[in-house]
């Protein structure tokens, strides 16, 4: 069933990273954190630097002659409707963590900035942190990592795999060997940590929702458990089923369901100072996410640098590890698509809907904050898992949203891993763009495993850790299959 051995090494690094957690949950994440930090305060600019470049040379592909290039061969027309591609690369890409951090994440930055400015100076440059780690820079790692794999297996015909790019670009090198080699395996590593994270952030997630809903509390890790394994039983039926039945339908559902629900939270919470945020933050937002890029904060003190590799750092590796799964299948469902299209839609749609979203959630938490009370504060203090339904409560209609927070979350979850799943099934049939059900079936018994191992942590900073552990390698493959991708445009435009 499995075509190259080094799916065998895969599964038994991230099988000995699964038994690790499963018997040391302390030890792995205290490893996971130290290790990050060392390589946070040594090439934090490093990372910053290389999200930077792949969003500048997003942009730079789309306006340039190379935009008109088509995703495949030039008669080739997409699979997926607009509608239902960026559904599904949005619900793989950042579905379950949007409903997570909503809120939390612009008041968790807002507790530090009002220590150095003004609290609504403060609350703005919260807001446009949280945009800023969403944004373009997030989704244009994704891109640039989507659209190598696209041109070289659509446009080019070669198999669906990390390494392709290498070979095509250099040839058969003994170099190009080793390092594509390697190269898939950290692809596999990176994917297969990144949604055992994303699996354990939906848990603890709908577990707020339920312990909301039936008044529960110190529900501990047997609720969580409960939730984990109805996730198991609900996720495999997609993966027996075609990819545009099972993923197009459960993301198209997920989505409408955080619309629906970012609507009605606008509407009925205080609709002209929620507006008014969101049109300050997009003006903020595009003023300011360029020159941002390169921010370090060098020159601050350590409670900031502390922060700035937190959240900062962190957010922008995770979006590294996330990058081989989320760009694969982005790759997967935009063939017939032209450069200029696919990054447009890629990066820039995902992008106002997050500035939108953070603006309904942000703003209503920043009111809450700044002209109530502050016992909002005390819950992101306290216990971030419940910011969002804190601020539910205090609407009209309270359980019926909740309700469908649970029901978002979960299904965002199971949109990851049967993507996830189909991903990693690409990289061990060969790059089969249509793998066989074991396979994917085995997969998402892996991955199952690992979100295991981040719930029994019970620490979302762990899970955070223990992410960008396994992505910090990654970042450097990312930046070589680029070099790539510009080498194969320039030849085929000489041609």
């Amino acid at each position: 069933m499995f075509k190259n051995p080094l799916l065998l090494i895969a599964l038994t690094l991230t099988g000995l990273i699964a038994f690790w957690g499963i018997i040391d949950t302390a030890g792995l994440a205290q490893f996971s954190s130290t290790i990050t930090g060392m390589m946070f305060t040594s090439r934090g600019w490093f990372v910053m630097l290389s999200a930077s470049l792949l969003l500048i040379l997003c942009i730079w592909l789309a306006i340039s002659p190379y935009g008109k290039i088509k995703l495949g061969k030039d008669d080739d027309e997409p699979e997926f409707s607009t509608v239902s591609w960026l559904a599904m690369l949005f619900a793989a890409g950042m579905g379950v963590g949007l409903l997570f951090w909503g809120t939390a994440e612009p008041l968790s930055h807002f507790k530090l900035a009002r220590d150095y400015m003004v609290s609504p100076k403060a609350a703005e440059h919260s807001l446009f942190l949280t945009n800023f780690h969403w944004g373009l820079h997030a989704w244009a790692i994704y891109a640039v990592t989507g659209l190598v794999m696209a041109y070289f297996s659509f446009r080019q015909g070669y198999p669906s795999l990390v390494s392709s790019p290498m070979k095509a670009a250099f040839g058969q090198r003994t170099w190009t060997r080793s390092v594509g080699w390697l190269s898939d395996l950290l692809a596999i590593y990176a994917v297969a940590i990144g949604i055992g994270g994303s699996i354990a952030m939906g848990v603890f997630q709908v577990q707020s929702g339920v312990e909301t809903l039936f008044g529960l509390h110190n529900t501990g890790l047997w609720l969580a458990g409960v939730i984990f394994a109805v996730l198991c039983v609900v996720y495999i039926p997609p993966l027996m089923v075609d990819l545009s039945k099972g993923m197009a339908t459960l993301s198209s559902t997920a989505m409408a369901i955080a619309g629906g629900l970012m609507i009605f939270v606008l509407f009925t919470g205080p609709t002209y100072y929620v507006m008014s945020g969101i049109t300050g933050a997009i003006g903020d937002y595009f003023a300011r996410v360029v020159p941002h890029g390169f921010q370090t904060y060098t020159f601050f003190d350590e409670k900031v640098g502390n922060w700035f590799q937190s959240w900062t750092l962190t957010f922008m590796v995770w979006w590294f590890a996330w990058a081989p799964f989320v760009g694969v299948f982005i790759a997967r469902i935009s063939r017939g698509r032209t450069i200029r299209e696919y990054i447009l839609g890629v990066i820039l749609v995902p992008t106002i809907f997050s500035i939108f979203w953070f603006g309904v959630f942000g703003s209503i938490g920043f009111y809450g904050a700044l002209r109530v009370n502050e016992a909002i504060l005390e819950v992101v203090r306290t216990n971030v898992n419940n910011t969002t339904f804190f601020v539910l409560q205090n609407l009209p209609w309270s359980t019926l949203t909740t309700v469908a927070t649970v029901l978002a979350a979960f299904l965002f979850v199971v949109t990851s891993v049967v993507s996830a799943s189909f991903v990693l099934s690409m990289f061990s049939t060969g790059g089969d763009l249509n793998p066989d059900r074991k396979t994917k079936l085995i997969w998402g018994v892996i991955l199952g495993a690992l979100g295991l191992v981040m719930i029994l942590s019970n620490s979302i900073d762990a899970v955070k850790s223990i992410i960008a552990l396994a992505a910090l390698p990654f970042i450097n493959i990312v930046l070589l299959v680029a070099v790539c991708l510009l080498k194969a445009l320039k030849s085929e435009v000489a041609r």
